[in-house]
């Protein structure tokens, strides 16, 4: 994508310390791509090779946070952006290119097994790596529960008009019993298929891990198992599971856990994560302005009622959606 210079004074910026940074002034910059957040990526082209730059708004965005967990992945064996430079002051920085192709546009019925295992395999890696040796936030009620209220705030009454359930904070202490009741690990916290790249020798690059936090062992599990941008059947993640669960207990992640809840644990921290997106979704697009993410409410609001259909504690809940009409036209 071409970019314009004199439109966009931190482009004009990126390119400025780009000149100061790089070996000589022969380079070429372009949109790499943007994200949900104020960051944005641009690829520089320098004699054959490319590297991306991260545009990071320091008033919004905190890539000291990118940087910590960045040197931490790398040193516990997890492929992520390498850092060649910085500018914490400007909000820059310059990082090895991972490639162009996403878990998203690699996945298909051929590859999908391979491609989910050694995600997994990533998974068990990051929640092994020695947390003591970084200082990350809590993944605690409070963040989570300020996460479950875009659910009626932006989705229910925002997006639909519709009134809030009045027994939806008894569902919500539901699901926080159930995050604190699982051990706790490093969570990426945005483990996806958009956020996976596949390199050329099939390794796993992960992007995007800046909000990492210390929090429930499913979650990384259930961001990409049922991933918001694509879907697979139930049998295939039922297969998925078992390998996670296989592997967890021979690295004692999940020592004296049965299957059955695990398997809870797994649901109801995908109606976690679910009901915060579809908010976030409709936040992204009333407030900020990126209406791309609606496309994707469908197939949230599945898995959203996918699980409340299954667990009697979410009757209320299921009966609750399942009769707005405003709230089943979505599927």
């Amino acid at each position: 994508m071409k970019i314009d210079l004199d439109s966009d004074p931190r482009l004009r910026q990126v390119n400025e310390w780009l000149t100061a940074i790089l070996p000589d002034r022969d380079f070429e910059l372009k949109v790499a791509s943007s994200d949900a957040s104020f960051r944005r990526y641009f690829r520089v082209y320098q004699h054959g090779q490319s590297r991306i730059v991260m545009d990071a708004p320091p008033e919004h965005e905190d890539i000291e946070a990118f940087v910590r967990v960045a040197e931490f992945l790398a040193g516990s064996g997890t492929h992520v952006p390498h850092i060649y430079a910085r500018n914490v002051e400007l909000g820059f920085l310059l990082l090895s290119d991972l490639g162009t192709t996403s878990y998203l546009s690699a996945l298909n019925q051929d590859s999908a097994d391979r491609l989910y295992q050694a995600a997994i395999d990533e998974i068990i890696k990051m929640q092994l790596a020695p947390v003591s040796e970084i200082e990350l936030p809590a993944y605690d009620d409070e963040k989570l529960l300020s996460e479950m209220r875009l659910f009626p705030d932006w989705f229910l009454e925002r997006h639909l008009s519709l009134a809030v359930p009045s027994d939806l904070d008894s569902i919500f202490e539901l699901l926080l019993d159930n995050a604190n009741s699982q051990p706790q690990f490093f969570v990426h916290r945005d483990y996806h298929s958009r956020n996976l790249m596949l390199g050329p020798d099939n390794e796993v690059g992960v992007i995007d891990f800046q909000d990492a936090v210390i929090g429930p062992a499913t979650y990384d599990l259930v961001s990409l198992l049922r991933d918001c941008y694509v879907e697979w059947p139930q049998t295939k993640i039922e297969q998925w599971l078992d390998y996670y669960y296989q592997q967890a207990q021979n690295q004692q992640l999940m020592t004296g856990i049965d299957r059955s809840a695990f398997v809870r644990w797994f649901d109801l921290m995908g109606l976690q994560r679910h009901l915060k997106v579809l908010g976030i979704f409709c936040r992204l697009n009333y407030r900020d302005g990126k209406s791309g993410y609606m496309k994707d409410l469908p197939l949230t609001l599945k898995y959203v009622l996918q699980v409340t259909a299954r667990y009697p504690a979410l009757a209320s809940l299921h009966q609750f959606l399942t009769q707005s009409p405003k709230i089943m036209a979505i599927l």
